[in-house]
C-alpha cells in the first residue's frame, strides 16, 4: 500500500523532549516514533510501530525455526497464582498491584511464568505430550522507581518470554540451546553486536541464565569479560578468593590519632604526611616493597539500610577493600528480596555505636560489630578480606583509627558478600 507523506500522521519537533537525557529517546521523539504519557510510559506512533512489528516479525520468524508456538496471556491477572509462587509478596514495590470493584487483588503481569505453567498444567496430562515451546510477545508492567532514558527503563514494556516443557535433562538441554541459537540468529539479522554472558538467576531461578547483550554507552546493565572468553554481568560475577596468609608474627593492632579523616581520600592523606605511621608493607596488602599508601591499604565499612519484604528494617555494615565502593546492582543481587540503600542520618542516630567516619570491626575493649556483639548489628566481608591480610580501618573511636589489624586473628564478619564494584585487572574465574 502507497502511503504519502503528506497524509502521513507524523509531526516532528524543532528541540529536544525537555525531560530526554540520552540519544535514542531524544531523537525517538523529536523524530515522530514515540510521544511520552507519563513517566516510563509511552504511546507508539505510526512510524514506531512499523519499526516495532518488524522487529517482532523477526523474532517470530526464528522462534518459528526454533519449534516454538506463540500464544498470548492477558496482562491482567488474578492474585492467586502468584500468591502459590511466593512471587506476589517477593515483588515488593515492583508491580502494579490493584482490586476489582469486589476487592479481588490482581496484578499487571511484571512476567508470566506463572500463567504458562498453569496453561500447560491444564491442557497437558501426560510426558509423552512433551517436549513443548511456547512464547509470547506482550507488554509487561513493572513500578520503576526511577523510569529513565526512554524505552529503556519504562514502565510499560513489550518482552518475548519463552518457556519449554521436558522431562529429561537431556530435553532441558535441547531445547535451552534451540532458543540460544533463536537468540543468535535474531542478533545476526538485525546486523546488532552482541555478547553472551553469564547472568544471575533472580526471582527466576533455574541453574543456568545467560543474557545477550548489545554494547552500548548508553545502557541498563554493565557486564565484564576477560581475555579468555570469560563475561558476565557484574551482578554474576563471581570474586576469585585470595589465598589466606599467615599471620604468625605480625604486629598487634595500633590505635593512632588521624583527626579530620572520616574518609578514604583524607585517610590515605594522612598516613603519607605522618612519618610516624608504619610501612604499608608492614599493615595491610602485599605492596611488592612499595612504602607508599593507597586506599588498597584500608578497610572501608559502609553502613546499608535493608528492608525486608514484612517492613522491617536492618542496619548491615559491609568492609571492603578501601579502593572499591559498594556496586547496587551487586547490592540488590546480594542482598534480595530485601531492599537495599544507604544508611540515613536516622539510622545512625538509631545506632550510636557506629561512629561515622570511624567505623572498623574491631576495638580494645572486644568487637563492636559482628551478630555476637551488643549491637546485633551484621558485620559482613569483601570475599578478598581474608584470613592474614592486615588493614587500616576505624578503630570506632571518633578521630582514631587503628593499623595492623588482622583478619582472622583481630576480627572476622558473619559472612560474606559480593557488593563491591568489579574493577579492570580483577582475576577472572576462568584465570
Amino acid at each position: 500500500m502507497v502511503t504519502r507523506l503528506s497524509h502521513y500522521f507524523l509531526r516532528t519537533l524543532r528541540e529536544d523532549p525537555a525531560d530526554a537525557e540520552v540519544t535514542s529517546h531524544k531523537l525517538l521523539v523529536r523524530a515522530g516514533y514515540i510521544r511520552r504519557q507519563a513517566p516510563g510510559i509511552f504511546a507508539w506512533l505510526p512510524l514506531g510501530l512499523r519499526v516495532k512489528a518488524k522487529l517482532e516479525q523477526i523474532i517470530r520468524d526464528e522462534m518459528a525455526a526454533a519449534g516454538a508456538y506463540e500464544v498470548h496471556f492477558p496482562a491482567l491477572l488474578p492474585r492467586e497464582p502468584y500468591e502459590a509462587s511466593g512471587r506476589w509478596e517477593s515483588y515488593g514495590d515492583g508491580i502494579f498491584r490493584l482490586q476489582d470493584r469486589k476487592g479481588a487483588d490482581y496484578l499487571l503481569a511484571p512476567t508470566h511464568e506463572e500463567m504458562f505453567t498453569l496453561l500447560v498444567k491444564d491442557l497437558y496430562s501426560s510426558y509423552k505430550d512433551l517436549p513443548l515451546a511456547i512464547y509470547q510477545i506482550q507488554d509487561k508492567y513493572r513500578d520503576e522507581a526511577r523510569p529513565r532514558a526512554g524505552l529503556l527503563r519504562g514502565r510499560e514494556f513489550t518482552m518475548k518470554d519463552a518457556y519449554s516443557f521436558d522431562y529429561t535433562d537431556a530435553g532441558l538441554d535441547a531445547s535451552y540451546q534451540a532458543q540460544r541459537d533463536a537468540y543468535e540468529r535474531i542478533f545476526q539479522r538485525l546486523g546488532l553486536e552482541y555478547v553472551i554472558v553469564n547472568a544471575d538467576n533472580g526471582l527466576m531461578g533455574g541453574a543456568r541464565s545467560e543474557e545477550f547483550l548489545h554494547p552500548t554507552p548508553v545502557g541498563e546493565d554493565t557486564f565484564v569479560r576477560s581475555a579468555g572468553g570469560y563475561a558476565a554481568n557484574v551482578e554474576a560475577f563471581t570474586t576469585v578468593v585470595p589465598a589466606p596468609l599467615p599471620f604468625d608474627g605480625l604486629p598487634d593492632p595500633v590505635i593512632f590519632d588521624s583527626p579530620d579523616t572520616p574518609t578514604i581520600a583524607t585517610l590515605v592523606d594522612h598516613l603519607n604526611a605522618n612519618e610516624a605511621a608504619p610501612a604499608p608493607g608492614i599493615a595491610g596488602p602485599a605492596t611488592d616493597g612499595d612504602t607508599t599508601w593507597t586506599a588498597a591499604h584500608t578497610l572501608k565499612n559502609v553502613v546499608l539500610a535493608l528492608t525486608h519484604l514484612d517492613g522491617t528494617r536492618e542496619i548491615v555494615v559491609v568492609g571492603i577493600p578501601g579502593d572499591r565502593d559498594i556496586d547496587d546492582k551487586r547490592a540488590e543481587v546480594a542482598f534480595a528480596p530485601a531492599a537495599v540503600e544507604a544508611a540515613t542520618a536516622d539510622d545512625f542516630e538509631n545506632s550510636p555505636l557506629l561512629v561515622k567516619g570511624y567505623i572498623g570491626p574491631w576495638s580494645p575493649t572486644g568487637a563492636i560489630l559482628g551478630e555476637e556483639s551488643a549491637t546485633g548489628i551484621r558485620y559482613l566481608l569483601d570475599p578478598r578480606v581474608v584470613e592474614g591480610t592486615s588493614w587500616v580501618t576505624g578503630a570506632n573511636i571518633d578521630q582514631k583509627h587503628v593499623h595492623s589489624l588482622v583478619a582472622g586473628r583481630d576480627f572476622s564478619g558473619d559472612g560474606f558478600v559480593e557488593v563491591a564494584n568489579v574493577l579492570p585487572g580483577d582475576p577472572a574465574p576462568d584465570g
